[in-house]
């Protein structure tokens, strides 16, 4: 009896080879476009990503893919286009054999019809065009990359052993595309440089995406600031004395939620930004480049313009954490405050209790007391009027009678409210 394979197994190890690189022969054109959703990206429907792609096939008559596919690679018309869906972005390559006689003409983005771009499921995070042609001599190279881009953003390097030269300078032209430009030797195979156009592509779109995060940080950084001055304020209401602590803590209940809500809202945002800084850093490291007639490389040009967008995005973070650790901080010291306040109150309460307690006891012997007065008083009378007959047979006084009686009835009286008194207590 053969063993049973695990239901995944077969999906799990095929999802590894389902993206393999594109195989591009030169000379070429690639049109690249990736659509993000502004708001809540992670949690689209991603159907809707799925359709739109439909949609663009039905215009070439193409196959579709499978339902519920996050990939799919097929011809329409003279391109090859490739279809992902990543967690937060879809992207669209198309591929095109042969180059436009106009270096980067906005035409070439003519692939997607701007109908079909109107009803995108999401907005434009990116989008690029990139030159592929045959390698001439560095000095033609470099006469070429001059007048194609800006010259103080060009980052330019021998990538892969000098299997080819790739440049770029990470602005938006005029037709609203980023630009990049490859050049190889015919001894470059067509899947190696695949893989180049694969890496070109990551690097421009995670780099978009990760500069999300620098927005947020940047948007974070005055209300930070504001929410730092606050419990600055509440510091200083602590080390006051004349402010009630239960309103100091009132505001800082107030503060703590306003930082915490502030965290909660960028924590995604945030460690988005890290695995996409993660994922630029390795497909430039993965070019192994080398540099190319003492031009910046793209290592170079990150370090200087994209990295301390980076750092400031790690340090907000750790700003924002601070400032939560803080505002923990400070609420146990002030409820530690409240609780040692309120213990004095309550010490103070109890002894107030006791001295009236003590109060009350006086009181109720005081009545006790006069209650044994009042009682005998009636009882002597009752017990004299009794023994007015014995007294004129005796030939006693009235009041000689009532003289004699009244210890004893006094004494009776106090025996029977002193027993009465144990019973209850």
């Amino acid at each position: 009896m053969a063993i049973t394979d695990h239901p995944l197994r077969y999906d799990l190890t095929n999802e590894l080879h389902a993206r393999p690189f594109p195989s591009i022969t030169l000379p070429a054109t690639v049109v690249f476009l990736a659509v993000k959703q502004p708001v809540d990206a992670a949690a689209r429907d991603r159907g809707a990503d799925l359709a739109h792609l439909v949609a663009l096939l039905d215009r070439h008559g193409a196959a579709h893919p499978q339902p519920g596919a996050t990939h799919y690679s097929g011809q329409i018309g003279r391109h090859v286009l490739k279809w992902e869906q990543h967690a937060e972005f879809v992207t669209y390559t198309a591929f095109c054999p042969g180059l436009s006689e106009r270096p980067f003409d906005p035409a070439d983005f003519d692939v997607f019809p701007g109908d079909w771009l109107a009803a995108a499921p999401g907005q434009r995070i990116t989008s690029i065009l990139m030159r592929l042609d045959r390698r001439g001599g560095d000095g033609e190279v470099a006469h070429r990359l001059d007048g194609w881009f800006v010259p103080e953003s060009l980052a330019v390097a021998r990538v892969l052993d000098d299997a080819a030269v790739v440049a770029g300078d990470f602005r938006i032209d005029t037709g609203g595309h980023m630009r990049f430009a490859l050049f190889a030797g015919d001894d470059t195979g067509a899947r190696r440089i695949g893989r180049i156009v694969q890496r070109l592509c990551e690097i421009e779109t995670y780099k978009a995406m990760s500069m999300l995060g620098f927005s947020r940080a940047r948007d974070l950084s005055g209300r930070i600031g504001a929410m730092e001055g606050q419990l600055n304020a509440l510091m200083a209401e602590m080390q006051d004395s004349v402010t009630p602590a239960e309103r100091t803590l009132d505001h800082l209940l107030r503060t703590a939620g306003e930082i915490e809500s502030a965290a909660t809202q960028a924590a995604f945002r945030f460690g988005a930004t890290g695995a996409y800084e993660a994922i630029v850093n390795q497909r430039i490291a993965a070019l192994r480049e080398a540099r190319f007639l003492g031009r910046q490389t793209f290592s170079e040009f990150m370090m200087r313009r994209y990295e301390p967008a980076m750092r400031t995005v790690k340090a907000t973070e750790r700003r924002l954490g601070a400032l939560a650790e803080r505002a923990m901080r400070t609420g146990d010291l002030l409820r530690t405050r409240v609780d040692v306040e309120r213990s004095a109150q309550n010490q103070a309460l109890l002894a107030s209790m006791d001295r009236r307690a003590d109060l009350a006891l006086r009181l109720q012997e005081t009545v006790e007391g006069l209650s044994v007065v009042a009682i005998s008083y009636y009882a002597v009378s009752l017990a004299g009027y009794l023994l007015y007959p014995v007294a004129e047979a005796l030939g006693a006084s009235k009041g000689g009678l009532q003289a004699a009686v009244t210890l004893p009835v006094v004494a009776l009286v106090w025996w029977m409210v002193r027993r009465i008194r144990k019973r209850i207590g």
